[in-house]
C-alpha cells in the first residue's frame, strides 16, 4: 500500500461515513423551526444553573452549606438523574422494559424535572440521534465539523451544549408517534413549564420546613435546584459529547460510540455508551462484569415489584459475538443459554 493510500484508509476509519445532505423539506424536522422565545428560555435554563455551580465551590468553604442542602441536593439528583437514564431514555425511547401506567408516569415526570426538555422533544432528538448517530443528521455529534483538533473542539462544544441553540426542531410526529398516542405522556410533556416549577421551588419550600427558616429555603434552592440542576445537566451532556469522543470502544458500533467509566456513577450508568449503541434495546448498558449501572439495578427492582416487565436484559449468544478485542465475561442479569436474567 502506498503512502497516500494508507493516510486514506486511516482518515477513513477514523471519520464516520458522512451521507449526501438531503435538499428540500426535511421529514426528521418540523417545519416551523424553534423559535427566539425558545432559544432564549433554553438559554436562561442552562445559563442560570451553571452560573449557581461556578458559585458553588467558594460558596461551600464559607456559609450556606449545611447537610439538609446536602441531602435534598442528593435525593432530587437520584429522582430526576433516574427520570432521565431510566425513563426517557431506557423506556420512553427505547422501549427496554414495559412498565405499568403508574410507573410510566412517574417516570415522565421524574424526567421532566431534569429540565431537559419536555418528554416527547426529548425522546424524538435522541431517537434522530441513533438514526444518524455520529453522521449527517445527528444533532449532536461532536464529529460535526471533521476530525482534527481544531475542528474536534469545535464539536466538543456543539456536542455539549452548543446544539441546544440551534434552530433546527426534531419532528415528533416522525420519531415518537407511539407516544403522542398516549394521552397520560402528552399530558406530562405539555405540563413542562409546570413541572420545571416544582423541580425548583420543591427543595426550597421542603428545606424551609425542615429548618424552619427562610435561610434554610435559600440555601436549599440554591444547592437542591439551581446547582443540582447545572450538574445533572452537564453529566447528561457529557454522554453526548465525552463518550462519543474518548474511552474504549469494547463492542462493534457503526459509530464512535465509547465507554467512559469514571462518568458511570454519576450518569447511573449511562456512560457505557459504546454498548448501548452496539444494542440499543438492552435494559443494562454496563453488561461486562465489574461495570456499575445503577439504573439497570433499578430497573431490576421494580421489575420483582411488578412496575416493570418484558425487561430486555443482555443476551449472552448476541453479545458475544459483539465483543471486541480482549474479551471479558458478561455481569448479572445476562440471560444465558437454558436460563433467564440472573440476579
Amino acid at each position: 500500500m502506498t503512502a497516500s493510500a494508507e493516510v486514506t484508509s486511516r482518515s477513513a476509519v477514523l471519520t464516520p461515513p458522512q451521507p449526501s445532505r438531503p435538499t428540500g423539506p426535511r421529514p426528521d424536522l418540523e417545519p416551523e423551526p424553534s423559535s427566539t422565545g425558545e432559544r432564549i428560555l433554553v438559554a436562561t435554563f442552562v445559563a442560570v444553573p451553571m452560573l449557581a455551580l461556578l458559585a458553588a465551590i467558594p460558596l461551600a468553604w464559607g456559609w450556606g452549606l449545611g447537610w439538609h442542602d446536602v441531602v435534598l441536593a442528593i435525593v432530587f439528583y437520584a429522582i430526576s438523574g433516574l427520570g432521565i437514564s431510566m425513563g426517557f431514555h431506557r423506556y420512553f425511547t427505547h422501549g427496554s422494559f414495559k412498565a405499568t401506567r403508574g410507573f410510566k408516569i412517574a417516570l415522565g415526570v421524574a424526567g421532566t424535572l431534569a429540565l431537559e426538555g419536555p418528554v416527547l422533544t426529548w425522546v424524538a432528538d435522541h431517537r434522530r440521534h441513533h438514526k444518524y448517530s455520529d453522521q449527517e443528521g445527528d444533532p449532536h455529534s461532536p464529529w460535526r465539523f471533521g476530525d482534527d483538533w481544531k475542528a474536534l473542539t469545535k464539536g466538543l462544544l456543539f456536542a455539549h451544549m452548543g446544539w441546544l441553540f440551534g434552530t433546527e426542531r426534531t419532528s415528533e410526529q416522525k420519531f415518537c408517534p407511539d407516544w403522542l398516542a398516549d394521552s397520560d405522556i402528552v399530558r406530562i410533556s405539555r405540563s413542562f413549564a409546570w413541572l420545571v416549577a416544582a423541580s425548583l421551588l420543591a427543595p426550597a419550600l421542603i428545606g424551609g420546613l425542615w429548618s424552619w427558616s427562610w435561610q434554610g429555603a435559600v440555601t436549599a434552592f440554591f444547592w437542591a435546584s439551581l446547582v443540582r440542576v447545572a450538574f445533572l445537566h452537564h453529566v447528561t451532556w457529557s454522554i453526548n459529547s465525552i463518550c462519543h469522543t474518548f474511552g474504549k470502544e469494547e463492542f462493534e458500533v457503526r459509530d464512535k460510540s465509547r465507554n467512559v467509566s469514571w462518568l458511570a456513577i454519576l450518569s447511573f450508568g449511562e456512560s457505557w455508551h459504546n454498548l448501548h449503541h452496539s444494542d440499543p434495546t438492552c435494559a443494562r448498558h454496563g453488561v461486562l462484569k465489574g461495570q456499575i449501572d445503577i439504573a439497570a439495578r433499578v430497573i431490576w427492582v421494580a421489575e420483582k415489584l411488578g412496575w416493570a416487565y418484558a425487561v430486555r436484559w443482555p443476551d449472552e449468544s448476541r453479545l458475544t459475538g459483539k465483543q471486541v478485542g480482549r474479551s471479558r465475561k458478561l455481569g448479572s442479569m445476562t440471560k444465558r443459554a437454558g436460563s433467564s436474567a440472573t440476579s
